[in-house]
């Protein structure tokens, strides 16, 4: 036999009795011989305690009442077939008028005990399990109303009575086989002591009464029948990634639950755990689904971690003083006091000194807990050997579980790692000998970034999310986000990477979306729904939303963004930029950034602010990291420099070339900010300090492309006539390159730790002489490359090579 317990959710509507009465009917048609525990309704538990203490507070309870009946009226109307309505009627109507009796005797006395409680509260599953036994026997004549009150036996410990174990086990028993043609309806949370007063088990009651006539009836399942599909992995609530777990041991579900997940309750195990029956979590609006086993071994899995629970708040007692160091039965006194006054302990660490204890308790309990400690350990307080414990609030305990924790090393370490690159403050730590749980208390306002970023990196199989918020929408901007939606089912399927754009701004608007804005429409959502746009307050909200593996992306030419570089990374958000402003600036600013984004556990990827998507950044770090030496590097930088001196041959002018390469786009409106060399000269900046040089801008010894008095031309109209009458200088720099069977190329090269850039003409065996179009190429000689350099060469400019390299610098943050 099965027995199949129902919660307050599944038997809360007239809908969702329809699907406990469909699943009833499968499991008596297939000859399962079900015993049905049914909770009360769906929030009448709570109205029948609400009643009560307005009856002792001598307030009036009449239309609560009026309520909980014309709850229970409507699901008989809507069930039960009319000629079988009136006795079901006057059956709940006795009920209820009892309801009424004892609460006025409460609102006469003005006094509400605990005995008291427990028979009011009775009465909501005795309603429901009466009112669906009837609405069955419809279509199961063998249906049967039982209450449990006369068979589940306790002591008088009134609201959270205690198991008369042998007394129970043969009362059901003779009550099972005087019944066993019946299909029972068996009211869950309560029972009687030895006179026949009504006791209710506790929290979890219902849960209880299943496990309790599972075990003595030796059922082969006991199946809690709920709002969810079984446990889950995180509270989904929280974390949307959360899924089901097939299968969980005993000791994996009693950790899961004690730790806030409230789909069992843990004492309901017990009964099931003596007799090795598996409980089977299934969700009543989901029938199909085969939930979660719960069983005495976990099963073999691939998983390091079967779930990942929470408590959201709590407190924390510190308790410390030389008073307790070499103390035996100092913790067993403090313990005992709290146990004693009925304070639950929810974790506990103590220090290998023996100097300090620190422990959490519910906020209810804090207060009351250091005047007890304060009383026990006055006279260790007034010598100095105790100090006065204060009370820290607004923490939460994120606790990760799994039996398969204590055979796979380096758990710990992933759990902090996950913490400590989300910048999350772990308060205290614990772990169990067991190896089944490790539990930290973070602060409350990170708990759900906390679960979010322990989750993605415990549950390898899942995709990780990267929240990205996005500064400039321009060409490169706009490229990206193309990119993006091109690559997303891509990046799932074969990066396992789910990237979210969660925020955008331009210099008019911006627009924040937790879920992800659309980007095939991110255009006219900015412009439709886009507040307007203000940096700081951008970088605030990235800030406040907490979100787990945060990437901020500078696509801006801007100053302004560098100048939050340094807050951002201590908010533990990784910054991808093809702004090079913030790295070719004072060098202090450069390595403050670089300290800062190391000390936080943060990436700093800028790969496009030289050679736009060619892998130059990286390739020097590459070879940094592995030990290389670096003798020497050459570059040619500048794209439009490049295509400038690749087309000035033959007949091309420099002037023809030069307004040739204005008018493809190739250069800035006034082409002196091309060939004055200042953007080339920050990108060899910026290879140098990253090669290990503490270079500043001054440093570098930037040679001239043009005249002097091209350059002080006052309009870029006097610019191009200038141009024209240096036509002689150009020539003879052609002639020169034609004479010597060489090409012009402009220069930059690092040696010895100095910087320059200049015009060189080079010869056919030089690796730049072959160069065409608008093509960057940099040269490496290093020690392991000493005869032939390693050279990448390939696009340097362009929004789509530039968005690629932004994107390939995104994918890998946190790689």
């Amino acid at each position: 036999m099965k027995v199949l317990k129902f919660g307050g959710t599944s038997v809360g509507t007239v809908e969702s009795l329809k699907a406990v009465l469909s699943i009833v009917k499968k499991s008596y048609d297939a000859k399962e011989k079900p015993l049905v525990v049914l909770s009360a309704m769906s929030g009448v538990t709570n109205l029948l305690t609400q009643l009560a203490e307005d009856a002792a507070e001598g307030k009036s309870f009449s239309d609560g009442l009026k309520s909980l009946e014309d709850k229970h009226f409507a699901v008989v109307k809507e069930l039960l077939a009319v000629k079988f309505q009136n006795p079901v009627f006057t059956k709940l109507k006795l009920f209820f008028n009892e309801i009424e009796d004892l609460l006025q005797g409460i609102f006469a006395l003005k006094e509400l005990s605990n005995q008291s409680k427990d028979l009011i509260l009775s009465y909501g599953e005795r309603c429901s399990n009466y009112m669906v036994s009837k609405v069955m026997e419809q279509y199961i004549p063998e249906s049967l109303f039982i209450d449990a009150s006369h068979y589940v036996k306790t002591d008088s410990d009134f609201g959270n009575a205690h198991l008369n174990e042998a007394l129970t086990e043969q009362l059901v028993k003779s009550m099972y086989i005087t019944h066993s043609d019946k299909l029972l309806f068996v009211t869950g949370f309560i029972g009687s002591n030895e006179n026949g007063r009504i006791t209710t088990l506790g929290r979890g009651g219902s849960d209880y009464t299943a496990a309790i006539f599972g075990s003595i009836l030796d059922a082969t399942a006991i199946e809690i029948w709920t709002d969810v599909n079984g446990m889950l992995t995180a509270d989904p609530r929280i974390v949307k990634k959360a899924f089901s777990l097939p299968v969980l041991s005993y000791t994996e579900a009693m950790e899961l639950s004690y730790f806030g997940a409230k789909v069992i309750y843990p004492p309901t195990m017990i009964p099931a755990f003596l007799k090795k029956i598996p409980i089977v979590i299934r969700n009543t609006f989901e029938p199909d689904f085969s939930g979660t086993v719960i069983q005495f071994d976990s099963g073999k899995t691939a998983l390091p971690i079967k779930g990942i629970s929470s408590i959201s708040d709590i407190s924390v007692i510190n308790l410390s003083g030389s008073g307790m160091i070499g103390k035996s039965g100092f913790s067993g006194r403090l313990f005992t006091l709290l146990a004693r006054e009925q304070i639950n302990v929810v974790l506990i660490t103590q220090s290998s000194s023996e100097h300090s204890i620190t422990f959490a308790v519910n906020p209810s309990d804090a207060k009351r807990a250091i005047q007890l400690i304060e009383i026990e350990f006055e006279l260790e307080i007034q010598a100095n050997k105790l100090v006065i414990p204060a009370i820290e609030d607004n923490l939460s305990v994120l606790a990760i579980v799994g039996e398969n924790m204590k055979r796979t090393p380096g758990m710990s370490g992933r759990l902090f790692a996950a913490l400590g690159r989300n910048g999350i403050n772990v308060r205290a730590i614990a772990q169990g000998s067991s190896e089944y749980n490790i539990s930290v208390i973070i602060g409350k306002e990170d708990l759900a970034k906390a679960l979010n970023a322990v989750h993605d990196a415990f549950f390898a199989e899942l995709k990780k999310t990267l929240h990205v918020f996005n500064i400039g929408t321009g060409n490169i901007g706009a490229t990206l986000f193309k990119q993006l939606e091109d690559q997303h089912d891509f990046l799932l399927d074969k990066n396992d990477i789910e990237i979210k754009v969660v925020g955008i701004s331009n210099s008019r608007k911006m627009l924040f979306n937790t879920e992800g804005v659309e980007l095939n429409n991110w255009s006219a959502e900015l412009e439709k729904n886009g507040s307007e746009a203000d940096l700081a307050l951008f970088i605030e909200k990235m800030k406040a939303l907490n979100l787990p593996n945060c990437v901020f992306i500078d696509n801006t030419a801007s100053k302004l963004p560098a100048t939050y570089y340094e807050d951002i990374f201590k908010s533990n958000i990784s910054i991808v930029t093809c702004n090079k402003i913030a790295n070719s600036g004072k060098y202090a600013q450069y390595k403050t950034l670089r300290d800062t984004a190391h000390k936080h556990g943060v990436d700093f990827f800028y790969e496009t602010n030289v050679g736009a998507g060619l892998p130059i950044v990286r390739v020097l770090k590459d070879l940094m990291l592995s030990g290389d030496r670096i003798l020497k590097i050459e570059a040619i930088l500048s794209g439009t420099i490049s295509y400038i001196f690749n087309n000035f041959k033959d007949y091309a002018t420099f002037f023809n070339v030069v307004k040739q390469a204005q008018e493809l786009g190739y250069t800035e409106p006034d082409p002196r900010d091309d060939l004055g060399g200042i953007d080339f000269m920050r990108k060899m900046l910026i290879l140098a300090r990253d090669a290990g040089y503490a270079v500043e801008a001054e440093d570098v010894d930037l040679g001239p492309i043009l005249p002097e008095a091209c350059l002080k031309a006052d309009t870029v109209d006097a610019f191009y006539a200038e141009l024209q009458n240096e036509n002689a200088y150009f020539e003879d720099m052609k002639a020169r390159a034609a004479r010597e069977k060489k090409v012009i190329r402009y220069i930059g090269k690092l040696e010895n730790g100095k910087v320059s850039i200049a015009i060189q003409f080079v010869d056919e065996n030089h690796p730049f002489y072959a160069l065409s179009g608008s093509d960057n190429i940099i040269s490496f000689t290093t020690e392991r490359y000493k005869e032939r350099p390693l050279v990448v060469k390939g696009p340097g400019a362009g929004a789509e090579v530039t968005a690629a390299g932004v994107f390939a610098d995104l994918v890998n943050v946190g790689a």
